[in-house]
């Protein structure tokens, strides 16, 4: 045990945990047509994908900046850019969401453990909220399944809480950490109720259907 660890630390997902990213993809999508065309979104968005196999996680901005070097005299795009920078995340936290990342700090330590590039990303944290709600405690990797030995080197804790609505990184997690942690499926976004992934990722700890149970759960388990 460490003596400077803390009892318990939780750590949150961001995107389809305590913000709705379904919804930001579909406003985006929404917006490039209407600015681009549906030519034009469907190239974006074949950028997008390519990009994310190639780097592991979703970059907006950089899709939208290959995509400038296909098109250099479309100067629409410069509107895409300011609608993702200038994207109201507040309003697309799940009910309850930072009331959960606050609330969980009567029993430890609640840091925002999220994948994603280094503009972006960081903006998202800190236009909803969440930057805040975690007292400035924000990790953001290409892949955090991976980074846990910095997690720990950062935040050490005996016993963490790993709160995410990715069933396969959830079991990632487990596996690597085993009982030093508990996980926490939280049953929202389109990933959570993928039927491949559920049929081969492991189940989590415990599962709740929304971010919001998360302090009930913690009041009866954890109080």
């Amino acid at each position: 045990m460490n003596a400077s660890a803390v009892k318990q630390t939780f750590l949150f997902d961001v995107d389809n945990t305590l913000l709705d990213n379904d919804r930001v993809t579909a406003d985006l999508r929404q917006h490039l047509e209407e600015k681009v065309g549906p030519e034009g979104s469907q190239r974006y968005w074949k950028i997008f994908e390519q990009l994310r196999g190639e780097l592991g996680y979703a970059d907006y901005l950089g899709a939208l900046q290959r995509y400038r070097s296909e098109n250099r005299n479309d100067l629409r795009i410069l509107t895409l850019s300011r609608f993702l920078i200038d994207y109201p995340f507040a309003q697309r936290l799940f009910p309850r969401a930072l009331e959960v990342v606050k609330g969980v700090q009567q029993w430890g330590p609640a840091v925002i453990l999220s994948d994603g590039d280094v503009v972006f990303q960081p903006r998202k944290v800190e236009r909803s909220g969440l930057f805040e709600a975690a007292g400035g405690n924000v990790l953001i990797y290409v892949h955090k399944e991976q980074e846990l030995d910095d997690v720990a080197r950062r935040f050490p804790a005996d016993h963490y809480v790993m709160v995410d609505d990715k069933l396969r990184l959830l079991g990632a997690i487990k596996q690597i950490w085993g009982p030093r942690v508990t996980t926490v499926f939280v049953r929202q976004g389109h990933y959570a109720f993928d039927a491949k992934i559920l049929a081969k990722a492991p189940p989590a700890d415990v599962s709740l259907e929304k971010i919001g149970d998360l302090l009930d759960w913690a009041k009866d388990t954890l109080a």
